[in-house]
């Protein structure tokens, strides 16, 4: 389902102002008119800026989020990809729960998650949606 409140990003930044590199280098990774999810990340680490940094840039130039790396949002025809996990070792849901943070796990914990236990962050995603924990804290700002 799409989001009613599509575009005006900006308006979350009042008084930010972007860079002429910056801004140019994120308008030549634009997929379809969006940004994916890898390629901002991947824009962060070329850029030397963190993912925040670029999602608020990201932001500013009004491109709209795409193929989240969670399987959250930014899919067609449905936005959400994800689906539980037929089930999670006991491991992975004590490493999970341990860096909930106010009942939820932050985007940048099923990342550091992912790498640890070499798993695909979908992965991890799937692994939360089984146990009902939700995501919070996207590291671009999108949720």
């Amino acid at each position: 389902m799409a989001r009613k409140d599509k575009g005006h990003y900006g308006e979350k930044h009042p008084g930010v102002s972007i860079k002429k590199e910056v801004a140019e280098a994120l308008k030549k990774k634009k997929v379809d008119g969006a940004m994916t999810c890898p390629l901002a990340f991947q824009a962060a680490r070329e850029l030397n800026l963190t993912p925040a940094e670029i999602g608020q840039a990201i932001d500013l130039l009004e491109i709209p989020l795409s193929k989240c790396q969670l399987g959250l949002f930014g899919y067609s025809p449905v936005s959400r990809i994800i689906q539980p996990a037929e089930s999670v070792a006991e491991d992975l849901e004590a490493a999970i729960r341990s860096a909930m943070s106010d009942g939820r796990l932050p985007c940048a914990a099923v990342f550091q998650i992912a790498a640890d236990f070499k798993l695909a962050k979908i992965r991890v995603s799937s692994a939360c949606e089984k146990l009902k924990i939700k995501i919070s804290a996207c590291q671009l700002g999108a949720f």
